[in-house]
Parts: structure tokens; sequence; C-alpha cells
């Protein structure tokens, strides 16, 4: 009798361990949806600090603090891969328009355009600290740049070295992969042979290597073609950046996203993201032709006032607007435009109208010529179909990604993804269209991109994890930024905790600072 006593008291010390055990937040009663894609469970989560300790039945253990999520979904937070807040980051280093949205992680540095010091760039964030966790990429225009100015010419071999040791020292210092941005100067000069050689460097520290393509309009086909050879070439993973189609490929998604199914069924790592809107958003600079832009900005206001170059500016942009079956510029609408405030907000044909010019594709594009020859503007492109917005979202191996910066509240108009593209999903596409569920969403917003960037204790809600979570109510989250009124933050998301602390509280953010700087596989090796 004695011994079967004292093997029962054995096996009863575990239990009385795991009952005496206290936590510093246990998160109860809630529905988790744990990241994977399965279906929700109740169940409680026990946080020590900035982990996850535990994820099941808590109900007979203690903790500093309880949060009652009864009635609530319990995710992971979500991770965004496609930001740009290089500048905003001191201004607003609560991040706002992320965390309200339930992002706890962003990836920057994407399009081709980062820092290139990410040392430097990184000790600078830890200086500021921020709301959210943050993770960059080295970006292929900016080290262009630094190399060979803005000019379009091709890198000498000794000029290859230069761009390529940026690249290395980058992924060391922590890149979490070589982003390109092929539609913007100078990376539009740049051939794919160089791009390759890039992001063969960047493969060599299990980088990724993502891609605003070439075109996204009239030859997409080629351009997702360049993209997923550069990643055959370099042996690396790839990340289409904001998956979508204009005109005049409108309902041709699913040939899209059939290669890139082809590219996977060849072994090649390919998966895209996507914000959930039909329009765009990006500098006017775009629509201009690139070679106007060989030498920089002010190289380009210069040549414009040649008659003959100007001239020729004007045709190229006729027949582009042919091409793409326009027949005004009603479509591009300012976002911010800091020379002339006033116009933010209204689209080029009705500037066109203050202006009191005709209502034509060549006065319009005069129009045009006038805002970029006194600094520019950032835009918003209505261009996409919704039909194929869905269906890229519909596709199991699409992420929900922003592709904004940190927004400054009430600064000119912005794409409203800077507020909401969560939200919008979780609102609009789930719950009233029930296009997908609600787990496949969280996964898109979650364990996908962590996957997918190496990013192994985000991403999941799962014992030894990082205490990402967000807290919300799904019947009720909503996107509420739209294109009229974009500075309105989502509303729904009741808790959001980074790093194991309370960020947003009763739908409040309370200030917390406790994001943290996730490096890339060069700087884990290196440091070892």
């Amino acid at each position: 009798m004695k011994g079967k006593a004292c093997l029962l008291f054995l096996l009863f010390i575990p239990a009385i361990s795991f009952a005496q055990q206290h936590f510093d937040i246990i998160l109860k009663n809630g529905k988790i949806i744990d990241g994977t894609g399965n279906p929700w469970f109740y169940g409680d989560v026990g946080i020590i600090k900035n982990k996850i300790v535990k994820v099941g039945d808590l109900s007979h253990t203690k903790a500093t603090k309880i949060i009652d999520a009864t009635g609530l979904i319990v995710a992971p937070g979500f991770i965004d891969v496609h930001t740009h807040i290089e500048g905003d980051e001191k201004k607003v280093p609560t991040a706002d328009n992320f965390i309200y949205d339930g992002v706890t992680t962003i990836i920057t540095g994407n399009c081709g355009s980062s820092n290139i010091n990410i040392k430097k760039y990184f000790a600078r964030l830890d200086s500021i600290k921020l709301s959210v966790n943050v993770a960059t990429l080295i970006g292929h225009n900016s080290v262009r740049e630094a190399v060979l100015g803005e000019a379009a010419v091709e890198p000498t071999a000794g000029q290859l070295v230069k761009m390529e040791n940026i690249v290395d020292r980058a992924m060391r210092d922590g890149a979490v992969g070589f982003s390109t941005g092929l539609i913007y100067t100078p990376g539009v000069y740049s051939k794919t042979d160089e791009v390759v050689a890039l992001a063969k460097i960047a493969a060599k520290y299990k980088g990724v290597y993502t891609s605003h393509m070439r075109n996204e309009t009239d030859k997409i086909f080629a351009a997702i073609d360049e993209a997923i050879d550069i990643g055959r070439q370099a042996q690396i993973p790839v990340e289409i950046s904001h998956f979508k189609v204009g005109l005049p490929n409108w309902n041709k998604s699913d040939q899209m996203i059939a290669m890139v199914e082809s590219a996977r069924a060849e072994g090649l790592d390919v998966t895209v993201d996507q914000y959930p809107y039909t329009a765009s958003s990006t500098s006017l600079n775009v629509i201009i032709p690139e070679w106007l832009f060989d030498g920089g900005n002010a190289t380009a206001v210069k040549k414009l006032a040649d008659t003959a170059i100007h001239r020729k500016v004007v045709d190229e942009m006729i027949k582009d607007m042919a091409r793409r079956g326009r027949d005004h510029f009603d479509y591009a609408v300012v976002a911010q435009c800091l020379s002339e405030p006033l116009y933010n907000g209204k689209n080029i044909a009705q500037i066109n109208a203050l202006k009191g010019r005709p209502s034509t594709i060549p006065d319009e594009i005069e129009t045009i010529l006038d805002i970029i020859k006194t600094g520019g503007a950032t835009m918003v492109f209505h261009g996409q179909n919704e039909a194929d917005v869905e269906n890229i979202l519909h596709y199991p191996l699409t992420m929900v990604a922003s592709d904004s910066g940190i927004r400054q509240f009430g600064s000119g108009v912005p794409h409203p993804r800077g507020y909401g593209s969560n939200a919008r999903v979780l609102a609009y596409y789930v719950r009233e269209k029930k296009l997908i569920r609600l787990e496949d969403a969280i996964r898109k917003m979650t364990s996908l991109p962590a996957q997918k960037f190496h990013l192994a204790d985000r991403g999941l809600l799962q014992t030894g994890k990082y205490a990402d979570v967000v807290i919300f109510d799904a019947n009720t989250v909503k996107d509420e930024s739209t294109f009229e009124h974009p500075h309105a933050y989502s509303t729904g998301f009741k808790y959001v905790l980074v790093n194991g602390q309370l960020t947003v509280d009763n739908f409040k953010h309370i200030g917390t600072r406790k994001g943290v700087i996730l490096h890339g596989a060069g700087y884990v090796a290196k440091n070892k």
C-alpha cells in the first residue's frame, strides 16, 4: 500500500505544481483561433512576461491580471508583411493605425525602398521604441541609388560588387530579405540579371525576395514571369507584393494565380500578399514615362522645359491611356500634394477643371505635369476590379497587407488601407460576404506571414511563442476608414497585447511601446 500511495503522490505532483503556477496575465473564456487555420475552440491563454506559457483550461490557476474574453475571439497578433514606415517612426511611435487594426508586427523596406544601413536603423528604432515589432527588408532601389545615383545605367562589375556588399552587410545586420520596386526609379532601369545577382546574396542568409513587379496592368504576365524567374535563378523564396491587376487585364486573376501554382508545382516557394481594396496608392510619377526621371526629379523638371521632350511625354501618355482603354484621369485622386493642399482628395479631371482647362486627355496630362513641376504628389489610383480582389483573397496563399506607413491622423486624404485592411477582411469579406472562413482569414494574417518570413516565434497562439495577441468581437469588428473620410481607426479590437504587454485596453491604446526588433537569419547566425 505504501508503494501505491507513493506512486499516486508522485503522479499528483505535476497537477499540484501546475495548479500553483502564477501567471502575469490570463485571457479567459475566449474563442481561440490559434493561427493554424484550425477551427476555433474555447480556452484560456496564460502569459508570463513576454511568452505564452499555457493554452487550455486555466480555471484553477491564478494571475496578476485576468482578462475576460467571453464572447470574443482570441487570436495571434496580425503580421503586416508590406509596410513603409521609414520616416514615420518618430512622428507617431505608438503606430495607432496599425495597433487599432490588430497589427502587432510589421515588415518594412518594401518596394525597393529602405534604409541601407540596417544596423544604424535598428539602433534608431531601439531608441524610439515603437508599439509594434519591426522587421525590415533591404531595398534594391536604395542600394542602387547609393552606388549609381538615379541614372538609367547598367552597373559595371565593380559597381555590382559594391551593391552586393551593401546587401550582404544588410542581411548580416538583420534584414529578412531583399525587395524590389521595379516600377520606380532607379530600379526601373535595372535588368533581371542585376536583380538576380543581389537576390542571391539575400538567399545566402535565408532571406525572402519581395517584388513590386515591373507591371501590374497590360504586361502583368511578363512581370509575374520575371518575379518567378528571379526566384528560380537565385534559389530564393518569392513574395509577390500587393498582388493585383488593372486594365486591360481585369478578370484574369485566375491566370495569375495559375502561374503561382505552376511555380510551386515546380518546387519554387512563391506566395503573394494583397490589400483588400480596388484602388492602389503610390507616387504620381508612375504614370509618367520613366525615361524622363533619368537623373532624378529635378532633372525631369528641367527636361520638361524643352518643347520637344514635353511633346514626347504627352504623346506617350496619350498612347498609354489608349492602351489601357481609359478616357480620362478621373481614376487618379490626389492623396497628398504638399505644394497645393487644395488638390487633396480631388481627382486629376477635377483639378483640370479647376484650372479652367477643357476636359480632354492632353489637357489633363498638362495638369499632371504642372503638379510634377511643383514637387509631385502621392496618389490613390482607382484601377482594379472587385471580382479580382475577391478571387485573389480567396486564394489560400494570399497574405493580408496594408502597403502603408504609420498614419498621421488628419494629414492628407490617404488610402484607407492604412487604417483598415485587416478589419475590412474580417468585417466585409468574412462576416458580410462569407468569402472566406474566419479561421482562414486569421491564418492569412498570422501564421502564413510568420512562416514565409521565418518569424519562428510569432504568428501562433501556442506554448513558447511570444505573446502578441488580439482580442476582438467578430460580430462588430469594422473598418471605419473610407476613401472619402480615411482618417478613422478600425473598431472592435478590445484588447491588443504586444510581447505580453497590454497595449489596447478596453478599445483604447494606452500608449504602451513594447515592440522589438525582429532580426533575420543572417543576424542570428552572425551573433551565435
